[in-house]
């Protein structure tokens, strides 16, 4: 069901457009709820290891726990991923949470079987692998678990100091290179990011995450993703001297994409959150997406094009360079991967 647009507490979305597969639409006057409360569903997968052929992300497989996000990042690209679900793209994809609980089997059994091939592998790509529910499931840790048995080269990209919870693992796969970790720090201004990203860690939370694990060995560098052109653009300078203050040994960036639903989403957020700056936001974006508000082509979706994505490339390139955080990212190695024994077959899968 449709209603008017509300600030909901704890969520970015302000509104749960229907899906674009449902055929069925009802429409209301009544805005959202005060409060809407997380539900967690069983997620059926049967298998873990996600690919993708796409030539501007770093890595070919990954591995997702969870469907939708409650972190509630109210420009998510993901967000469409759960019309294919039947669900909204706005507060369904934070309140309707789909968990992998056999997300650590399914990937015992990938890794052990004979035709697997060692490569890197992120854990994330779609949504955050340390969202809230992560604190009680342990869906993450588990996975951490066998890729740590395994000595498993793995990625990890989060917005959340919970990474922190597992750095015994993570400091495990380090002594073998097998591990590194990625901050995603849109901002360090505490009240912006609570409204952008309601659920995710505050920022210092997630600067400290990033000193601690680079005290503690753990390859860490800091994503500022996305940038938001008009709202977060101006902080570059100051998140990468913070970022490197705190440990981070490489940086990277996107500019904001805003796929399907996501761009009425992001234009509502505006309108409840920032409306002075709304036009600003907007028309920047769309100087850098051939008067859109998303470009999908390869090359350009994550960069832009245009005066405006040329001034933001030229400054985060001329600070990170003169930080010192330039190399690409983490070369993880293979060599000490052992395949994990597989689950013993019992009566029952005969």
């Amino acid at each position: 069901m449709e209603r008017k647009s509300a600030n909901v507490r704890g969520r970015g979305a302000g509104v749960n457009p229907v899906g674009r597969f449902e055929r069925l639409r009802v429409v209301s006057d009544q805005p959202p709820p005060e409060r809407v409360i997380t539900e967690l569903r069983r997620d059926s997968s049967r298998s873990i290891i996600a690919r993708n052929d796409s030539p501007d992300i770093p890595f070919d497989a990954s591995i997702n726990p969870y469907r939708g996000c409650e972190h509630g990042c109210s420009y998510c690209y993901a967000r469409p991923t759960h019309e294919y679900l039947g669900f909204s793209p706005g507060l369904d994809f934070e309140s309707k949470i789909l968990v992998k609980e056999n997300a650590a089997e399914l990937l015992r059994r990938e890794l052990s079987a004979p035709r697997w091939r060692p490569q890197t592998l992120a854990l994330s790509g779609v949504t955050d692998p340390y969202q809230p529910a992560e604190e009680r499931l342990r869906i993450t840790r588990g996975c951490l678990e066998v890729l740590a048995e395994a000595r498993h080269p793995v990625v990890v990209v989060t917005k959340s100091a919970r990474v922190l919870r597992d750095l015994d693992l993570l400091t495990q796969l380090a002594r073998y290179r097998a591990a590194a970790v990625c901050l995603s720090i849109t901002t360090l201004d505490g009240e912006l990011a609570a409204r952008l990203e309601p659920r995710a860690s505050h920022p210092r939370r997630r600067l400290e995450a990033l000193r601690r694990l680079s005290d503690a060995g753990v390859p860490c560098g800091v994503l500022m993703s996305p940038i938001v052109p008009g709202l977060t653009d101006h902080e570059i300078p100051t998140l990468l001297a913070a970022a490197s203050e705190a440990g981070a040994g490489f940086a990277g960036y996107l500019i904001l994409r805003l796929p399907g639903a996501v761009g009425e989403l992001f234009e509502d957020w505006l309108e409840r959150h920032y409306p002075e700056r709304k036009d600003k936001v907007l028309n920047r974006l769309r100087s850098m997406r051939d008067g859109r508000l998303n470009d999908p082509r390869f090359g350009h979706r994550f960069r832009g094009q245009g005066a405006f994505a040329e001034q933001i490339r030229d400054l985060f390139h001329g600070h990170r360079r003169r930080l010192g955080l330039d190399r690409r990212g983490v070369e993880l190695s293979t060599a000490a991967f052992r395949r994990p024994p597989g689950r013993q077959r019992t009566l029952f899968d005969l």
